[in-house]
Order: C-alpha cells, then sequence, then structure tokens
C-alpha cells in the first residue's frame, strides 16, 4: 500500500520523502510544492487508494479513508528527526496511542480544536 501511495504522491508531481503507520493511521511525509493544495493531494491519495484496495480486496467488506486530515509543517532542519519518528511508528505506539499524540501535538502548538471534530478513535 506504501508504494502505491508513493505512487500517487510521485505522478501528482510532488515529493515523498517517509511513509508509515499502524493499523489505525498512516504519516506521510512530505516536500509540497505549492502547484497543488494539501487537501487535493490528501483527497487524490484517499480516493486513489481506497479504489486500489477495494478492487484487490485486500479488506473483507468496503475499505474507506475516515474524513479529515491532520497537517503540521516542520523546517528543513527537522527532516532528519521527522523521517527517523515516521519509520518507528511500530516501537513509537506501543508507549502512546495514536489518540494521545495526537491530542499532545495538538496541545503542545496551540492549535485550537473542538474534540467532537477530531477523529472516530480506535481504541
Amino acid at each position: 500500500m506504501y508504494k502505491y501511495i508513493t505512487g500517487i504522491v510521485k505522478n501528482k508531481g510532488q515529493k515523498l520523502i517517509a511513509i508509515n503507520g499502524t493499523y489505525d493511521h498512516i504519516h506521510i511525509f512530505l516536500g509540497i510544492k505549492p502547484s497543488i493544495a494539501l487537501s487535493d493531494l490528501v483527497r487524490d491519495i484517499k480516493n486513489n487508494s481506497t479504489n486500489f484496495i477495494n478492487t484487490n480486496h485486500f479488506v473483507k467488506g468496503k475499505f474507506m479513508w475516515q474524513e479529515g486530515f491532520g497537517s503540521f509543517s516542520y523546517g528543513h532542519s527537522q527532516v532528519d528527526m521527522i523521517y527517523k519518528y515516521i519509520m518507528n511508528q511500530k516501537e513509537h505506539h506501543k508507549k502512546m496511542s495514536f489518540k494521545e499524540e495526537y491530542l499532545v501535538m495538538l496541545k503542545r502548538y496551540d492549535i485550537k480544536f473542538d474534540e467532537n471534530y477530531l477523529f472516530d478513535w480506535i481504541d
């Protein structure tokens, strides 16, 4: 699946730096050009990968991504740190759930949010 998503990103003329995740979410670290809106790229990734998963019957029933996505930006000096963080997802999430981590990040960066509009968490 990660290779397929990488192909989507490359076909849109963008640079995929890292991709990894766990059973309930993925991280995609991008170098994105201003020629495309991030929301359009995420929409295309979700639409195309959903069709690929369902056409190939990779899951029982019908697969679909949740609505929405989270996005954070980082400076060039942080690329190596973020790359390592993404590639270490399975170990990282043994210590902290996706929900715990996401809420910490929102608070750390002082991002106002209403929990009613966040993800449908898998506990």
